[in-house]
């Protein structure tokens, strides 16, 4: 999963791209491997301030429908209203990726239902605003999985099927660096679930809290994460750096025997 951020103020990539040079990176991550493109109209970094509907319409969209027509991809919009899901649906998208597991705004598992998309919940607490002073669990495995959990239960009582659904165990999302490092440890336990999982450590805090690098410095530390929860199962990986991301995934099924596609 390709990251396509249209914001100015995403952490890594913010202000980046406008349409023209967005559709020409699209291009790009389709050429090195990309399957997914996950498209984000909404910073959602910690301390992020939220935007509007409309404005994160105003990113969003042209880039969906320019996309649509070009390119055949499974196409992600990131957001947690479902206003924009439902435009964004209209619009052709396949997957919603909701960082508040549908916590925002309650319709969301509607829109979902209704035009039948599978949707990614993630787990979070509070806002992007505020999520950095929750970071509190008994058991951060067990309370991350059912509060995921949680989140399931509501979107297949709207009508989502089991099989559309994606979990995400929200890494950088109101937790400390021990445990995000405790949930990518334990893949396995998300897995029992039943449910896909996806992994989107993409050059994050946490990364440069073992390195102690900066953003721009943390692809070999994205990749090992890649590598070993790949290792314990994981399947789907929202990543900035599509090429290196493939070859190492090509690599470790070619050592293992295997043929990565």
């Amino acid at each position: 999963m390709g990251i396509l951020n249209v914001t100015p103020d995403s952490f890594f990539d913010g202000g980046v791209y406008g349409l023209s040079a967005t559709i020409d990176r699209a291009a790009s991550m389709i050429r090195d491997g990309a399957s997914i493109l996950d498209i984000g109209g909404e910073s959602t970094r910690p301390g992020a301030q939220p935007v509007g509907i409309q404005e994160e319409l105003d990113r969003v969209i042209p880039v969906v429908e320019s996309l649509k027509s070009r390119f055949d991809c499974i196409l992600s919009v990131d957001t947690t209203k479902s206003a924009v899901a439902r435009i964004a649906c209209n619009s052709g998208v396949h997957w919603i990726n909701d960082i508040s597991a549908g916590r925002f705004d309650k319709e969301m598992s509607r829109v979902c239902a209704e035009f039948g998309v599978a949707v990614v919940l993630m787990h979070s607490r509070k806002t992007p605003l505020t999520m950095q002073i929750n970071t509190s669990y008994g058991n951060v495995v067990d309370d991350v999985i059912q509060e995921l959990l949680s989140s399931v239960e509501s979107f297949i009582s709207a009508g989502v099927s089991k099989t559309s659904i994606i979990l995400d165990p929200g890494i950088g999302f109101a937790k400390s660096v021990e445990d995000n490092l405790c949930l990518l440890r334990s893949c396995s336990s998300f897995l029992e679930t039943g449910f896909p999982l996806l992994i989107g450590t993409s050059r994050k805090s946490v990364i440069g809290a073992v390195t102690g690098r900066e953003s721009s410095g943390r692809l070999a530390g994205s990749l090992a994460t890649v590598a070993e929860t790949y290792r314990q199962g994981a399947s789907i990986f929202r990543v900035h750096d599509v090429a290196e991301t493939v070859d190492l995934l090509k690599m470790i099924d070619a050592m293992n025997g295997g043929c990565f596609e």
